[in-house]
């Protein structure tokens, strides 16, 4: 598999403006100008890409009307057009508005029958207050930089069946990025999901954004018949404070990849009806079930690969529960075809903490656990990137001083069969942690701060070469302190922290870790 870094550019070619009537709210007719779209991620990438309204006249909407009104004054329902949207969108500043190029509604904005759209968060923000945007029978649309919140199934008012951002019925490359999507409560309190995609949606990314405060997250398929979704990619996004359905997977292929999951009360990705999940290098945390089949006895599957699971707890399996833990095993293979870089999941929380959700400067992160601001270059292939330390190579050295790793914690992704984390600290060659795959984490961790300056990695007794490129990391900040290849002894600026972490990126099989010892000097 070919991976790349990804990054996202933002474009603003801004003409000459001129006022015009925007029904209750104003618009500014800008041509030729653009939003963001030289950095659309994963699936939405295929099938032709996702551009939205790349190339066409660029307008502002302050109103739900104005938004509509601007769908309608388009020559056709093709025409390329980006929305600029500033200000509270909510039921009473949004009506119907008719024309030829449209199909919209009152009760929420309505992205029907329509395609190359871009609408992006501009100025001092744009919310969608109880009001979600529904996007049917349309493609090449992008959602960018906004939040909606408390969008309501039931209860007053009502809007787009409890979505926030739902999509149904033949819907095609789709990205939504940067956005803030979040509730006050679950179905009992009137609200659905956050996140939702039914009856033929495919090519779709939710990339940088925020999803929290509700009962649920999203799902890919409403039913366990509606398995014509899939395609769809979830990347750096924060799931926190949700019961289930982060997402729920119903058919089709879904590919996670550096999320971070907080608190969710009941299951997390669940992947049922013969759905298959690549999960890589996601960071669970305070958290239940967070992978697996639930409520149903229609099997999903998984491929699994340097996830972190920080206490998190797992149901015993049952006639309609199947979860992946506690030993977190892949059953399945899914191939991308779409080039990407995977940060560590180790630094996740920190790179997802200053990148997702709206109004974040769309900073994403360069590739290496550092976030950037979109126009920012991407480094130099002639050396590595600057805000990383140069690669060391292990000294043969032994330290001197205790071994601190004796009598502290451990923990880190998904292991293989047979091995332990505990095993790295242990003080025996003979019993080891491994991967589950070729890259993984292991992280030994204290109970208060403790300062460290060098660290020696054992391979087991009769091997060696197992351990390709790697990198040494600051859990607590996100922060590399070293990177290298092969096992041995590292040395790096005395540092004070609460855990470490062995990111091991590249080898040539299964790397293999006996021990990972510490030293204070």
């Amino acid at each position: 598999m070919r991976r790349g870094k990804v990054r996202l550019r933002l474009f603003a070619a801004l003409g000459a403006a001129a006022v015009v009537a925007g029904g209750t709210g104003v618009m500014l007719a800008i041509p030729e100008a653009s939003a963001a779209t030289g950095g659309v991620t994963g699936y939405a990438t295929q099938n032709g890409g996702t551009t939205g309204g790349a190339g066409g006249q660029t307008v502002r909407a302050t109103t739900g009307t104005a938004i509509h009104t601007a769908l309608c004054n388009r020559a056709s329902s093709s025409t390329p057009i980006v929305i600029q949207v500033e200000g509270t969108i909510n039921h009473g500043n949004t009506t119907k508005v008719s024309g030829d190029s449209c199909n919209t509604a009152a009760d929420k904005i309505e992205l029907k029958e329509i395609s190359n759209i871009t609408i992006i968060g501009v100025g001092g923000g744009a919310v969608f207050d109880q009001l979600g945007i529904h996007i049917r029978d349309s493609s090449n649309i992008i959602i960018q930089n906004v939040t909606v919140r408390n969008v309501k199934k039931s209860g007053s008012p009502l809007s787009n069946g409890g979505d926030a951002i739902g999509m149904e019925s033949t819907v095609r490359n789709i990205w939504v990025d940067h956005v803030t999507l979040e509730a006050s409560g679950g179905e009992a309190e009137g609200f659905d999901g956050l996140f939702d995609m039914k009856d033929n949606t495919q090519y779709v990314t939710l990339s940088y954004s925020i999803l929290r405060n509700s009962g649920r997250g999203g799902l890919i398929g409403s039913s366990e018949s509606d398995t014509s979704n899939g395609f769809v990619t979830f990347h750096h996004n924060l799931y926190e404070n949700i019961d289930s359905r982060t997402p729920l997977l119903r058919g089709g292929i879904a590919h996670i990849y550096n999320n971070h999951y907080v608190s969710l009360r009941e299951s997390g990705i669940n992947s049922r009806a013969g759905a298959r999940a690549k999960v890589d290098n996601n960071y669970f945390r305070n958290s239940k079930d967070v992978l697996g089949t639930f409520y149903t006895d229609a099997a999903g599957y998984w491929q699994v690969s340097g996830n972190v699971f920080d206490n998190v707890t797992w149901s015993a399996p049952g006639d309609d529960t199947n979860p992946a833990g506690p030993n977190v095993q892949s059953n399945t293979s899914v191939s991308i075809p779409y080039a990407y870089t995977l940060d560590g999941a180790s630094c996740v929380p920190n790179v997802v903490s200053q990148t997702a959700g709206a109004n974040k400067g769309l900073q994403v992160s360069n590739g290496n656990c550092v976030p950037q601001n979109p126009t920012t270059p991407p480094p130099t292939t002639a050396g590595p990137n600057p805000t990383t330390p140069a690669p060391t190579t292990p000294a043969p050295t032994q330290p001197s001083g205790t071994n601190l790793s004796i009598g502290a914690g451990s923990d880190g992704s998904s292991k293989a069969s047979g091995t332990s984390y505990g095993n790295v600290r242990d003080g025996s060659l003979t019993t080891y942690w491994s991967p589950a795959g070729a890259t993984g984490d292991i992280s030994i961790k204290w109970g208060s701060a403790t300062r460290v300056s060098r660290a020696v990695i054992r391979e087991p007794s009769g091997t060696s070469g197992s351990i390709g490129s790697w990198q040494l990391v600051n859990h607590d900040t996100g922060a590399v302190l070293t990177s290298g290849s092969g096992a041995g002894t590292i040395t790096f600026a005395a540092t004070s922290l609460t855990k470490i972490t062995f990111r091991i990126t590249s080898s040539g099989g299964a790397p293999r870790v006996a021990e990972f010892e510490t030293y204070a000097s």
